[in-house]
């Protein structure tokens, strides 16, 4: 195993910085240290913690244009983005920091009147988080804060690919005033041995895991064995719907935020588009001269508006999936090819004339693509919208608000975005049904995540 990690970035593929490659016994430590840290941490007085995050919370804003430059370096993505994720990742330390404050409980006689029935919640103890490249401040955030809040002790894994910004998060923390040993970042190139280690090592009592559903599904088998308590934030293949009564210029704004923010590398992103007949034309026509208009290039540079992916593996990926979807008869409207300026860009692509069983439809893309599928009849579109594996997030537009809500409650989806292309808030539950997920993030559902109930029975 190589000692240490070269960190890439993506626009010129060349390198931009090394960290140290975490050996399995590196990691160890790293628990080790956070166990150690926990007794004291959960005694901690639940506002002296809050105080720590509102403090990261203000470094992060204050910082925040050396933090979205950290982003986009390593990940690619537009400065424009990388800024307002730093302001989304800070959120989730401000919310929680008011969390950490209510963290509930109940008194109350029982029913039979033999005894009273105590009820409070006590820190599960220490989590291993684990989060991807593609939000890699957002996601730290939104795991680290409710995980703190709680009165837990971390250790965060951040993908290889991108974890300068997990290391600057950590600072951050520290220099808010988080203890030693309360908040560790370790970097494992390849990840599979150490995290497997960390789960075995009989200390981690809490995984938090945002990535595939095919990696969550493996780690849940691994945390089985010693019936460690998960959160999995998973894979998405987001439909988006317009009815045949939408605002379209209302759907295409929707559709631009939620096709590519982000690049259109987000678990949130809409990937199937169902349009009816009826405004196929007008739809197409706006979205492929908005999608068209995208200016890749370097995320840095302040004229682009589309970044490249995070690699070239990643790039290939998506390569691939365009050009089998085009060999089966779809059409491209726009975009449909990789780039070399910068390294690992993909072009914004619109494809048509896509069959609804077609693969393309059946996985999440991660990149700049979309593929869109007309409909006449509801029923039909319903049923092929919820016929994936996966269910984290749907987009419905339609002027009718009794329709709309039908549609929500039909969609197997955990997440439904209503004639507005975005979803995502550091105080609504964030997650998934299906291969989507196990359990929420974020609101106060996130910080239950972090918390074991405790009952006392008992007379007094």
């Amino acid at each position: 195993m190589a000692q240490y990690i070269d960190v890439l970035n993506p626009a010129t593929g060349s390198s931009i910085g090394k960290v140290d490659n975490a050996s399995v016994a590196d990691c160890l430590r790293a628990v080790d240290v956070a166990a150690d840290a926990f007794a004291s941490w959960k005694a901690t007085a639940p506002r002296a913690r809050a105080e720590i995050l509102r403090k990261a919370f203000e470094i992060m804003i204050a910082e925040q244009e050396s933090l979205a430059r950290t982003i986009t370096l390593e990940m690619g993505k537009v400065l424009s983005d990388a800024r307002a994720e730093v302001a989304y990742a800070a959120e989730f330390f401000r919310w929680f920091s008011e969390e950490a404050v209510r963290i509930d409980g109940d008194y109350r006689r029982a029913p039979s009147g033999a005894n009273w029935l105590l009820v409070s919640r006590q820190p599960v103890g220490v989590a291993l988080l684990a989060t991807p490249w593609n939000f890699p401040a957002a996601m730290a955030t939104r795991k680290i804060a409710p995980a703190l809040a709680a009165g837990c002790t971390v250790v965060l894994k951040p993908a290889h690919d991108t974890p300068l910004t997990a290391l600057a998060i950590a600072d951050i923390l520290h220099r808010a005033g988080a203890p030693e040993g309360v908040v560790n970042v370790v970097v494992a190139d390849p990840p599979g041995p150490a995290v497997e280690a960390m789960l075995d090592s009989g200390k981690i009592r809490k995984l938090s895991f945002t990535g595939s559903t095919r990696v969550g599904s493996l780690l849940l088998a691994q945390a089985a064995k010693r019936i460690i308590n998960c959160s999995m934030e998973l894979g998405g293949n987001a439909p988006f719907i317009v009815f045949d009564d939408a605002d379209i210029d209302l759907a295409v704004e929707g559709a631009m935020l939620a096709k590519m923010r982000n690049g259109g590398a987000a678990c949130t992103a809409a990937n199937r588009f169902y349009i009816h007949n009826s405004v196929l034309t007008e739809f197409t026509d706006k979205f492929t001269a908005r999608m068209a208009a995208l200016t890749l290039g370097d995320g840095l540079d302040p004229s682009t508006t589309l970044g490249p992916l995070v690699s070239r593996a990643q790039q290939e990926r998506v390569t691939a999936a365009v050009s089998a979807a085009v060999s089966r008869g779809a059409k491209v409207l726009c975009g449909g090819a990789a780039s070399t300026t910068p390294a690992f860009g993909y072009e914004a692509t619109v494809l048509t004339n896509v069959s609804p069983t077609d693969e393309i439809l059946q996985d999440e893309i991660f990149g700049p693509v979309a593929s869109l599928v007309s409909f006449s009849d509801d029923a039909e579109m319903m049923r092929q919208a919820n016929d994936v594996e996966h269910g984290l997030v749907s987009y419905v537009f339609t002027r009718d608000a009794a329709r709309g809500m039908r549609t929500a409650e039909l969609l197997e989806t955990g997440m439904v975005g209503f004639n507005r292309g975005l979803v995502s808030d550091p105080a609504a539950p964030f997650g998934g049904v299906k291969a989507s997920g196990i359990g929420r993030e974020g609101g106060h559902d996130g910080l239950l995540a972090f918390l074991e109930t405790k009952y006392v029975a008992g007379n007094w």
